[in-house]
């Protein structure tokens, strides 16, 4: 009996024991303490992986620190990150949703995810649906007084400023992207007699329509007068009221005559060339032209009284109606924008497609005692509409924008010369559109939730006048026959950069080839013979990766061009999808344009990438050149701005991860993004 009851205590236990080790084996492992300092010297080099720009590394490097401590929050992240700089945003979006879940609900993560997500999805049209709202305000009126009277038009520069024309204090005013006057101009020596419309030339130089003296006036880029032209009658020269301004491709100069119901053309140097919009047998006659466009060549022109909008040729000759009467009554200014025209009426902005004249609102201010003059979009995406009667100036954007803020990252950080640590941080809208001209007064850093100190704005990417680019050579079997042809656009590019920046080929053959790079000013340019060979099995995908890799950690602005024969060919996206190229490149801020090598029409993946990522098309014997290929690269926004500031956190001999917070404010919109950096090891 006792030997049962000890046999059965024994059986019992040692099931109880089995069952034990069955439940340790399915539970998972608590790390020890030798995996976790595993996991953080791993997660230390991945860190610094990143910031160098060696993206893949930093994933491997990731994921190793992850297989020592499984599930923790901080290496999901930023192995999100790493995954995304390489342009794999499917697994970076996994590993960001991983990070969520392990972290209980982090808002700045959920709001990352977000926008990546809508960003992937095929671009919303711009229809009727769009629709904007106010996002700021500047008001003229003051406890001591106005600060100007009377806004008619608006001037939007590319570094996001704008200047406003201010009819009734006589004078022009030049803003910055937080509403702040930075300067003021008032003409001659007798001064501006109610300035109207503004325009500005290929060299920066301003014109200004002055509505009471019947001229226009010649500004420098800053704003100081230099001459006029014109003056009052009604004979071929001569203005009466003249309201709006259009320049052409040539630089020739539209002025809508008010008084006389005709548009006046002068060339650049402000002498006249013709006239205009009377009565003929095809056009009944303008009653009382505004607003004026130019668009590939075409001229619209706006009837205030009639509510019509008209098509011309450069030439004068009429086309045809775009909007017939009735349709956009009281109608001032047209401005383009997102390839149709932007309609200021008295309460509200119409958006017009120049092709089919469909029109729908883009924002309406209600029925207040307004009266809007002037719409025209600024950099960073927004409307600027001058209110004449509440003499203010609106700022609106779209309600997306204003709901989900701005989209803040910060790509790099240097701390080398610990305490101090200098950031480089991306700011874009949920569109990709970077923001520019934000000051330091638009961003505030802070080290653990705690402010930094000596926090200063070294430098902003739109203000470079360097581009560094890589031209990528399509090196397929047709490319044998435009040998000519490559060797011409290599010489011509290098010649435009004007020896600012650094210029490297890539040969996009059956394995891609490093072909040089150097000073774009060694003059080797001129004589390139290609290392690849023309191939039927070139890899455009490869290229692109080989040609983009040097990039990512260039100059601000950055920029791949892709010498073309027009063909794609059967291995072009082999290794990597059209998709994972166009976010590799956007998600390093890298341009994409394209020149072909003969006119053809643009294969549909060539044309989305050089969508996509800003850059543009152009034929390599064009008849102006491509020399505006780099120009235009180097005008291109760039929202890419370098901050420093003096770090007070322990460094723990460099082996602490030091955390850091940037916020971005502009106007009614705000965003932020938080990442970490080691000091040097002690």
């Amino acid at each position: 009996m006792r030997t049962r009851t000890i046999l059965r205590y024994l059986m019992t236990a040692g099931m109880a024991l089995i069952l034990a080790f069955s439940a340790a084996a399915q539970s998972p492992a608590v790390p020890s303490s030798a995996d976790r300092v595993r996991a953080a010297e791993e997660f230390r080099r991945g860190v610094q992986a990143y910031y160098r720009g060696y993206f893949n590394e930093a994933v491997l490097v990731f994921e190793k620190a992850l297989s020592y401590l499984p599930g923790e929050q901080r290496i999901l992240d930023w192995l999100g990150k790493a995954y995304y700089r390489t342009g794999v945003e499917g697994a970076a979006l996994q590993q960001w949703q991983f990070a969520l879940n392990a972290s209980g609900g982090d808002i700045l993560l959920q709001n990352r995810i977000e926008t990546v997500r809508e960003r992937r999805t095929i671009a919303a049209v711009f229809d009727e649906t769009v629709r904007y709202v106010e996002a700021g305000l500047i008001n003229s009126r003051t406890e001591n007084g106005y600060l100007f009277r009377q806004p008619v038009s608006i001037l939007p520069l590319s570094d996001g400023t704008f200047w406003v024309s201010a009819y009734g204090s006589n004078e022009l005013l030049h803003f910055d992207v937080n509403g702040v006057i930075l300067e003021r101009s008032r003409g001659p020596v007798g001064g501006f007699d109610r300035p109207f419309g503004l325009a500005r030339l290929s060299d920066g130089r301003i014109l200004v329509a002055e509505m009471a003296a019947d001229r226009v006036s010649v500004l420098s880029p800053g704003g100081t007068y230099m001459s006029s032209f014109a003056g009052r009658g009604r004979d071929g020269g001569q203005l009466l009221g003249p309201q709006y301004l259009a320049v052409d491709s040539s630089e020739n100069i539209f002025v809508t005559d008010f008084g006389n119901a005709r548009v006046c053309v002068f060339n650049r140097e402000g002498e006249f060339l013709f006239s205009f919009g009377t009565k003929g047998p095809l056009f009944p006659g303008f009653t009382a032209p505004t607003g004026i466009a130019i668009a590939n060549d075409r001229v619209f022109v706006a009837d205030s009284v009639t509510g019509a909008v008209h098509v011309f040729d450069t030439s004068g000759n009429y086309s045809r109606p775009l909007l017939p009467e009735g349709t956009v009554p009281g109608c001032e200014s047209l401005e383009l924008w997102n390839g149709g025209l932007i309609a200021a009426l008295p309460s509200r902005a119409v958006y017009i497609d120049t092709a089919s004249g469909a029109h729908f609102d883009l924002a309406r201010l209600g029925n207040a005692p307004i009266r809007i003059t002037g719409a025209a979009p600024d950099a960073n995406g927004n409307l600027v509409l001058a209110d004449y009667h509440g003499e203010s100036l609106q700022i609106a954007s779209r309600m997306s924008e204003l709901v989900g803020g701005l989209f803040v990252q910060v790509e790099r950080v240097f701390s080398d010369s610990f305490p101090s640590v200098t950031l480089e941080v991306r700011v874009e809208d949920r569109n990709r559109n970077p923001v520019v001209g934000l000051k330091p007064i638009n961003f505030m850093i802070t080290e653990d939730k705690r402010p930094v100190a000596n926090m200063n704005l070294l430098g902003a990417g739109y203000r470079d006048d360097v581009c560094d680019i890589t031209i990528l050579i399509d090196r397929s079997a047709a490319s044998a026959a435009y040998t000519r042809q490559i060797r011409d656009a290599i010489a011509e590019i290098a010649n435009a950069m004007k020896g600012r920046g650094t210029l490297r080929l890539v040969s996009a053959g059956a394995v891609p080839v490093q072909e040089g790079s150097g000073s774009p000013s060694t003059g080797a340019w001129d004589a390139f013979t290609a290392k690849a060979a023309p191939s039927e099995q070139w890899a455009f995908d490869l290229g692109l990766r080989l040609a983009a890799n040097d990039l990512v950690t260039a100059a601000k602005k950055r920029a791949v061009i892709f010498l073309s024969t027009g063909t794609t060919g059967d291995f072009a996206f082999d290794r990597y999808s059209l998709n994972d190229l166009a976010a590799y490149l956007n998600n390093n801020g890298i341009l994409f344009s394209t020149v072909y090598l003969e006119q053809t029409e643009p294969p549909a993946e060539f044309d989305y990438l050089t969508r996509s990522t800003g850059g543009n098309s152009y034929y390599v014997y064009r008849h102006e050149g491509i020399a505006s290929v780099v120009d235009d690269m180097v005008e291109a926004p760039n929202g890419v701005y370098v901050l420093s500031f003096d770090s007070a956190l322990p460094t723990d001999f460099g082996r602490a991860y030091l955390p850091v917070e940037i916020e971005v404010y502009l106007m009614n919109r705000s965003g932020r993004d938080e990442t970490g950096y080691f000091a040097p090891l002690e």
